[in-house]
């Protein structure tokens, strides 16, 4: 297991499309720690109690238009107190332009100033989601996920048991490839895990006897995708004719990771069986059910109230 607890102003500048204005700053240098960001009004009048300095410093028109109104000197002092503390950037969004004062104090203190076009409040929203994502608890899984008619199935089970096999042929049928072999889980709160693709290995995948295949260059780019949400699992598992299986599916079963419970369903594999169907009509299933149809409950009302009619004759 991996937890993340930290990522480099550089990665959310870049996911972001931040402009930097200060570019003799090593931006893989300065890491951030904290979800939440701070828009730093109270700061800026001089109050500095409570203040959370590990967090993302977000300047708005409020700050902007309050920090114009002061002399240069008081605006010295004042940009000064706030890049005391070790604060890990500031964003100023609308476009507005830091002025040469708070530029000389961030050079001073080695904090980036970064910029953005976008209104506050939308880039604020953006930036906390950016950073519950990158700083999520994450963990790597032996596995494959594949995003079919929208729901994140993930294949897992023993190394060699068909599951990059399983998810070429999902690929064939116009479902997307999120990743092969490593999935990289991220716990986004207690109801949300996001899969995605270590760099090394996106969109490729290793087929036994013919090597690697570059799924994006074959199929298109319509054919992969960066990241999905984790709705089902599929574990393959070799068939034992002395095993019990679930036949009727009343009763759900879940896997665990990070603390989030995922429904699982274990599939037997044995030859002629079509593991690219069976993982579509799962997933199309899975979804039914969110909608509130369970085909095994009607099936058991049905049985029910024919026992209750017959009972009655």
């Amino acid at each position: 297991m991996n937890s993340r607890h930290e990522v480099s102003v550089a990665k959310i500048a870049e996911l972001l499309d931040l402009k930097n204005y200060t570019t003799d700053i090593d931006l893989k240098a300065r890491k951030i720690e904290c979800s939440d960001i701070n828009r730093p009004a109270l700061q800026l009048t001089g109050y500095f109690e409570h203040f959370e300095q590990s967090r993302v410093q977000v300047i708005g028109n409020v700050e902007y238009t309050y920090i114009q109104q002061l002399s240069d000197e008081e605006k010295h002092h004042r940009y000064s107190e706030l890049m005391k503390f070790d604060i890990p950037c500031v964003i100023f969004c609308r476009d507005l332009k830091p002025g040469d004062i708070l530029m000389e104090e961030a050079m001073k203190q080695n904090v980036p100033v970064l910029g953005t076009d976008r209104p506050t409040s939308e880039f604020v929203a953006e930036l906390i989601y950016c950073l519950g994502e990158q700083l999520a608890p994450c963990i790597s899984v032996h596995g494959v996920l594949v995003d079919v008619y929208g729901e994140g199935v993930m294949i897992t089970g023993e190394s060699g048991i068909g599951k990059s096999e399983a998810a070429l042929e999902l690929i064939r049928r116009g479902h997307r490839l999120v990743t092969d072999d490593v999935v990289e889980i991220r716990k986004i709160n207690d109801h949300t895990l996001i899969g995605t693709s270590p760099d090394i290995t996106r969109h490729f995948i290793e087929l036994r006897g013919i090597g690697i295949i570059d799924v994006k260059t074959l199929y298109g780019v319509e054919c992969v995708k960066e990241k999905q949400q984790i709705d089902l699992v599929i574990k393959l598992e070799d068939w034992k004719k002395e095993a019990e299986y679930d036949r009727l599916g009343l009763e759900e079963e879940y896997t665990e990771y990070l603390g989030n419970k995922v429904v699982c369903h274990s599939l037997p594999i044995r030859p002629g069986r079509n593991l690219a169907v069976i993982c579509e009509t799962a997933a199309v299933n899975h979804r039914q059910k969110k909608m509130g149809y369970n085909a095994a409950q009607e099936l058991y009302r049905r049985v029910q109230a024919n026992l209750t009619k017959n009972s009655e004759e």
